[in-house]
């Protein structure tokens, strides 16, 4: 999660950020704070999905084909012309799985974060869900990741490992299993949106690899 602002700003992240903004018309910096507390939400829903051997195997299915990484190696063809309509689909089926029935309420607490409407909160998500699986498809083939067990891992050490990811990761359990109004994401919000100048490491450290700082 540390770093992550310093990485938005890197150049790969303003590559993102610029595409992202340029493809859903709002300026760059609430598609940045949008971003900065979408991805984690995002691993952090993926990582919950693995906990079920159902889960994390469609997860390794996915990521040994469609999302394997290659996404990441055109970022300008990516967005050039506007994003791809296969895209978009593709990103709406992701969300659909790893959120599901919580997607609405996602989309309205990230909505209400940052004061863009929530349509335009689902358009930068269905965006952002097939990079982020497309760098989870790069680090499992470089990691050498075969097994559910190993992915369940690999999302914990992205997350950054230890105390303040087992922090996030409950946060994000919490907001995800309950009713309410999504409040427990300003907690999450604090912790990425606060976190600019310490060590690059965890979350940080995976969208500075995203990123090619």
């Amino acid at each position: 999660m540390s770093g992550l602002l310093d990485l938005l700003n890197s150049p790969m992240g303003q590559q993102l950020i610029s595409g992202v903004a340029g493809q859903t018309g709002q300026s760059e910096n609430k598609t940045a704070d949008v971003l900065s507390m979408a991805m984690p939400l995002l691993m952090g829903a993926m990582k919950k999905n693995t906990s079920t051997p159902g889960g994390a195997q469609g997860l390794m299915n996915a990521l040994s084909s469609k999302h394997d990484g290659s996404i990441l190696d055109d970022m300008g063809g990516f967005f050039g012309g506007g994003v791809d309509q296969n895209v978009m689909d593709d990103g709406a089926g992701i969300l659909g799985h790893i959120l599901g029935t919580k997607q609405p309420q996602v989309e309205n607490a990230l909505s209400s974060k940052s004061g863009l409407d929530a349509g335009t909160v689902s358009q930068i998500l269905k965006i952002a869900a097939p990079i982020l699986l497309g760098y989870l498809g790069k680090q499992t083939r470089q990691q050498n990741v075969s097994s559910p067990d190993g992915l369940n891992g690999l999302l914990g050490g992205l997350m950054g490992g230890g105390r303040s990811a087992s922090k996030q990761q409950s946060l994000i359990e919490t907001f995800l299993d309950s009713d309410g109004d999504g409040s427990v994401i300003d907690d999450l919000a604090g912790m990425v949106l606060n976190s600019g100048g310490q060590k690059k490491s965890g979350l940080g450290g995976m969208l500075g690899g995203l990123f090619g700082k």
